[in-house]
Parts: C-alpha cells; sequence; structure tokens
C-alpha cells in the first residue's frame, strides 16, 4: 500500500533495489548526492549528476526532462554512504521556467523494480526556488528509510551544493548545467499527463494498466501516485498525511487506486486511473485575500489554495488548515515540555546543593524556576491563541463554500443540491478536533475513489462515549452513519456512476436503510440470509475479475455489455452474521483486491464479533480505516504524534434533507436509464 508522503515524514523501505521516478511539468535535471553518517558529502566523486550519470548503487539520467528516473540499488552503495539525497533543479538557459513556483508541483515515487509504488511525494509550495532536495534514503539501524525533504534554494544547485559543504560548489553546478545543455536538444519535453477523451489522466501506470488509445507521457514517466493517502492531488498542498488514512492523511491522506472515469452499459473502454484531475499549472491564480489593517492578519477566503477548480482549491485549502492546526498545536506543546524541562533542571540544580535546600534561598530559586515556567508556558499559549482565532476565522468562510461532498448535513449547500455532472474529488468522513480547542474542527476528507474501505466500528470497547451506550443504540448509530456516507457518495457522483449494495444478512437494519430502499437509489434489495450474502459475493467477485483481466489484457472493450463498470460500494452489517468460510475469503478478497477496479467495501461491525476467527481476519480490519458512530480520539497521526479526535457527521434532528436528496438522485437515474 502506497503512503504518501508530506514535508518530513518518513516511511520504511522493503526492497533495496528501487526506482525513483519524478514528473513535473516541465524539463528537470536530476542530481544525487550521497552522505556519510553526519550527512557530509565528502566530495564531487559522491555526486551522481547528468555529467557523470552513475555512482556505485544509483544512476541519474543525463537528460533533463519532464519525466525522470532514479534507479538505486542499496545494497551497492559505499559502506560509509549513510543516506542518499534526491536533487532536482531547473535547466538554465533553455528557454524554460526560472523557478518552481512558475510551474505544477513535482511528484515523486518510490517504487520497487516490478514497479510496485511504496511511496509518493507531491513537492508543493515552492516558489523563487530553482532547485529542490527532493527526498532522503537513509539508514538507520540496519533499516532503511524514504523522508519527504521538500527543502527549495533560490540560488540554485550552487547554493543547494554550498549547504551540503561541497567545495567549489558554483563552478561544479556550472560544469552540471553545461552538461545538460548539451543534451537540452534531446531533452524530453513530454507533458506530465496524457488526454483519454477530454481527461488528463496521469501516464505513469504500468503497461499493463495502460488502455487502447492512451497518450503516453514519455518513456520516462513516473510511477503512480494516492491519500490518501496514496492519491495525488492535481497541484496544490499536500499536506502531512490524515491521521487514520494510508501513508493523508492525512486529516488523505498518499499505491493509488484508480476509478472509473468512463461507464456505461456498452462494454466501452473502462479507465481505471485515479485521480482524474488535471496535474498542470493552474490557469488563473485563486482569489486573493482581502488586505489586512496594519498590525492585523490578513482575513481568510474560501479556494485560495491553488487548483483549477474551487473544489480542488477548496480540498487543498482544508488540507493547509490541518497542515496549520497540527503544526501550531505541536508547537505548543513542544514548548510547553521545554518549559516543563527547564524547570525541572533548575530545581536539580537547586536541590544539589544541600546550602539551598533550606532557608530562603532554595524558596526563592524554586518560585523563580516555576514562575519561568508559567512565563514560557504563557507566551506559547498566546501563540497558539493566535494560530487557533486565524484558523477559526478561516473555518467561518470555509465551511458554506464547500461542495456537497465536503459538507456537513446542515450546510446550506445541500437545500441547493442539484445532480452533479462530474465525479466528485473527494468525500467528507466526518470532522478532526484536538483538545486545545475542541470547538476548532476540521473536516476530514478522503480521496475520492477510496483507496481503502471503511470500518465503521460498532463495537462498545472502543471510546467512553460508547460505553455510555447500549449495544443496540450502537449499532443503529453506525448503520446510520454507514447509510449516510452512502448518500452522500450517490448525491456525489453523476447518474449511472456509482452504485450501491448492502448485505444485511438478519436483516436487523431495516430503519437505518429505509431512506436508500425508500427512495428507490438502490438497483437490488438488501441481501439478506446466507443466500443473499452469497449471491452478492459471487456478483462482485466476478466483476473484480472480469475488470482486472480486461485491464491487464488491454481488452476493455471485450467486457460483457450488460457489466455494470460504474464504481461499487458493498455495505455490509453486522459482518461475520450469515458469512461461511468461503464467502469470508470472498470478503477479504473484494477489499484487497477491488479498490482497484471501483468496487469498495463499507463494514459496520463490531470486531469481537468474528473474534470466533482468530488471527486469521487481522489482514482485513487493518486494511480498512477505522472510523466511529461517536466521537473518538482512536486516530493517530504519525507525523506530529497527536491523538486526534474523530466526530462522525451528524443529521440535524428532524431533517428530512437526507430523503429530499435521494428522492432527486432517484429522479435522476430514473432519467438517465430512459
Amino acid at each position: 500500500m502506497t503512503a504518501e508522503l508530506v514535508r518530513g515524514q518518513n516511511h520504511p523501505l522493503p526492497h533495496s533495489r528501487l526506482e525513483i521516478r519524478v514528473t513535473a511539468a516541465a524539463p528537470v535535471l536530476a542530481c544525487a548526492t550521497l552522505g556519510d553518517n553526519r550527512g557530509t558529502v565528502l566530495g564531487v566523486e559522491w555526486i551522481a549528476h547528468p555529467g557523470s550519470p552513475a555512482l556505485p548503487g544509483i544512476e541519474v539520467s543525463r537528460q533533463a526532462a519532464a519525466g525522470l528516473r532514479f534507479h538505486v540499488d542499496l545494497e551497492a552503495l559505499p559502506d560509509r554512504a549513510h543516506l542518499v539525497h534526491i536533487l532536482l533543479a531547473l535547466p538554465e538557459g533553455g528557454g524554460g521556467p526560472a523557478r518552481f513556483g512558475a510551474t505544477a508541483a513535482p511528484f515523486a515515487a518510490v517504487t520497487s523494480t516490478d514497479g510496485t509504488e511504496i511511496a509518493s511525494f507531491t513537492i508543493t509550495d515552492l516558489e523563487a526556488e530553482s532547485a529542490v532536495v527532493a527526498l532522503e534514503l537513509y539508514r538507520r539501524q540496519g533499516a532503511w528509510k524514504v523522508r519527504a525533504v521538500g527543502q527549495g534554494y533560490a540560488g540554485g544547485l550552487a547554493e543547494l551544493f554550498r549547504d551540503q559543504g561541497l567545495p567549489g560548489a558554483r563552478e561544479f553546478a556550472a560544469g552540471i548545467q553545461e552538461a545538460v545543455a548539451r543534451h537540452m536538444a534531446s531533452a524530453i519535453q513530454a507533458p506530465l499527463t496524457g488526454t483519454q477523451d477530454g481527461v488528463r489522466v496521469r501516464s505513469d501506470r504500468s503497461a499493463t494498466a495502460t488502455q487502447p488509445g492512451q497518450t503516453a507521457a514519455g518513456s520516462t514517466g513516473a510511477g503512480a501516485a494516492a491519500t490518501g493517502a496514496g492519491t495525488t492531488p492535481g497541484t496544490g498542498a499536500t499536506p502531512h498525511q490524515l491521521p487514520g488514512t494510508p501513508g493523508p492523511t492525512g486529516p488523505d491522506s498518499q499505491g493509488q487506486q484508480p476509478a472509473a472515469a468512463s461507464h456505461g452499459t456498452t462494454g466501452g473502454r473502462v479507465d481505471y486511473t485515479h485521480p482524474r484531475r488535471r496535474t498542470t499549472a493552474p490557469p488563473t491564480p485563486p482569489p486573493a485575500a482581502p488586505p489586512a489593517q496594519p498590525g492585523q492578519a490578513s482575513r481568510p477566503v474560501a479556494g485560495d489554495a491553488t487548483g483549477w477548480s474551487l473544489e480542488e482549491r477548496l480540498y487543498n485549502q482544508v488540507w493547509g488548515m490541518f497542515e496549520d492546526l497540527a503544526r501550531a498545536t505541536a508547537a505548543y506543546r513542544s514548548a510547553v515540555d521545554f518549559a516543563e524541562s527547564r524547570m525541572d533542571q533548575e530545581l536539580d540544580r537547586v536541590l544539589s546543593d544541600p546550602r539551598s535546600r533550606i532557608g530562603g534561598t532554595g524558596d526563592a530559586a524554586r518560585e523563580a524556576a516555576r514562575a519561568k515556567r508559567d512565563q514560557l508556558t504563557g507566551q506559547a499559549r498566546e501563540a497558539l491563541d493566535r494560530d487557533l482565532a486565524q484558523l477559526a476565522a478561516e473555518t467561518e468562510v470555509v465551511e458554506p463554500a464547500l461542495p456537497p461532498s465536503y459538507a456537513r448535513w446542515d450546510n446550506p449547500v445541500w437545500h441547493a443540491y442539484r445532480v452533479p455532472m462530474d465525479n466528485p474529488m473527494a468525500l467528507r468522513l466526518g470532522d478532526l478536533h484536538l483538545p486545545e480547542r475542541t470547538d476548532l474542527r476540521i473536516p476530514m476528507l478522503v480521496r475520492l475513489p477510496l483507496e481503502r474501505g471503511l470500518w465503521i466500528d460498532s463495537g462498545r470497547s472502543g471510546s467512553e462515549a460508547a460505553l455510555m451506550l447500549d449495544e443496540g443504540q450502537l449499532r443503529r448509530l453506525a448503520m446510520d452513519n454507514a447509510v449516510g456516507h452512502a448518500a452522500r457518495l450517490l448525491a456525489a457522483y453523476p447518474p449511472g456512476e456509482f452504485t450501491v449494495h448492502v448485505i444485511d444478512a438478519a436483516g436487523s437494519a431495516a430503519a437505518s436503510l429505509a431512506p436508500l430502499v425508500g427512495s428507490g437509489v438502490l438497483n437490488q434489495p438488501p441481501a439478506t440470509g446466507a443466500g443473499g450474502v452469497s449471491a452478492v459475493l459471487a456478483r462482485l467477485t466476478q466483476r473484480v475479475d472480469l475488470v482486472q483481466m480486461a485491464i491487464r489484457g488491454g481488452a476493455a472493450d471485450s467486457l460483457p455489455p450488460d457489466l455494470d463498470t460504474a464504481e461499487q460500494l458493498l455495505i455490509v452489517n453486522d459482518f461475520p452474521h450469515g458469512f461461511d468460510d468461503r464467502a469470508v475469503t470472498q470478503l477479504r478478497y473484494l477489499a484487497d483486491e477491488g479498490p482497484a477496479v471501483g468496487v469498495h467495501l463499507m463494514m459496520v461491525a463490531d470486531r469481537e464479533d468474528a473474534s470466533a476467527y482468530g488471527p486469521v481476519l487481522d489482514p482485513l480490519w487493518r486494511s480498512l480505516l477505522r472510523i466511529t458512530p461517536v466521537a473518538d480520539d482512536h486516530l493517530a497521526d504519525p507525523w506530529v504524534g497527536h491523538a486526534w479526535t474523530f466526530e462522525p457527521l451528524a443529521m440535524p434532528p428532524g431533517s428530512q434533507i437526507l430523503r429530499q436528496v435521494l428522492e432527486q438522485v432517484a429522479e435522476a437515474r430514473r432519467a438517465w436509464r430512459r
């Protein structure tokens, strides 16, 4: 599963032989430096560059190109080499852009030699920089990891090499640029993306996933991105991973999972490239914030991040808000820890002197240490409060501007709902907050199509809020939550682009499922009993098999004309009730293989109910993103170590908005079938 990295985040490397694939909107040149255990580059002989493209264990491209590949063999590196820096720079004097801020964000993917993507990084927030340290491969306790760096240099390669301690950095950088200039006539000018039926798609898939008629972006195209996670935003900021999402997660996360881009019942081409978003620079800048009064922070504007559409800009802005909250809180907690540590050290010094243990001297020293602690903590809190106030103001502006798939159910956008014409970019699962300010909540967005399934935990052992409810109440809330997500997905996709299946083996979720059943948005009634479970799983398993074979064989046109190539969501209630061993095996198969061909899983289950299966189901639970029907602080953020509290989306009491929206969806689906 791909990890989508953000600045500072690391990820283990399971293989020693790797490819690092880079895509950019303009030709870039590739370099790599080796460092010792202190990170020092010992000389020019430890640098691979277009004029000298090979070192033991690493090889770079001789040409400046929009698509580059680095070949790395970690076992072949010199024994003294403990890290590898992957460098990108813009060629000088070739008529191309002079700074990365004038192009779309470069994208780097670390893959195994068979093309399996391990980690990816979109290098955002570059402006005047013309050279950047993209990634760092480093050895720690005998194991190798990759870290997303994204450190840019406005002075280009000369400044970068000088920062790495290389003597004669300016002359050496000039020599590299001259070597590249000799090859510029044959530089690969391929675009970052290909085009299929008017839809831009990444050209960095393996050959087996390329559909007939697909336009390649060049023979050195980059590896696919993810998410979320494994998802690669088209442009704009890619924040650090949303907690709980694969390698954002993110609230993102983020290999990359596909989505059907062209559907129908005529057996036509199926494009499962994800995401279906442009990846070149936006044609127009986002709206500028109104000028602020002197001494005041600028007023926030909805959609002020980069992106081709308002939806994409809002997505990137929400991610940026999440990053800002994570960073501000991490800085505050670090400052508090420092103040406490400093006070402890000063008190230890006082107590270590026998003369100061008694009398007024010792008391004064202790009071001074505590006063300094309080001063530092107060300063940190003031800084945090300023940041939180700015974020709160931004949420007040952003929330009303969100599209339906991002919005809470009480957002007025649902009352103005219209059936969409394009597939959505992301889905809001709930809100995230931290204890420093619980009323400041950031939308938890996951990219669509879902890279991994969802598990709505109906067990009572997860949190204090769950323990306050009886088993029946919690299961009903969990199923209501699942229905809400399914309704949101159906409403966010155009007619015929999304299909929902339900397995309710015991028939216990009839009340929760009433909005879906009554509106007629389900193609089939909820499956009950062991026979119903078997039929649904067999149908979806067959679909996965057929589409996989069609894609691998490049024969999507041969799919049966009656095959539903829309994205599929399977809701399973009260697992494992009604499941035998064969059904469990099929469910695990769908969880593992389904997302790659547009089949997604949503489990509503208490893990304890399936305890009889023992550890055989552990991979299934780990493959799913766990969310809860009640507030719970189970989402761990590996980037800064926060435990985020997840707050599920709730329907306003007495609201009929769900019924009204589903009726519009059902009417649009009926019209589409006619």
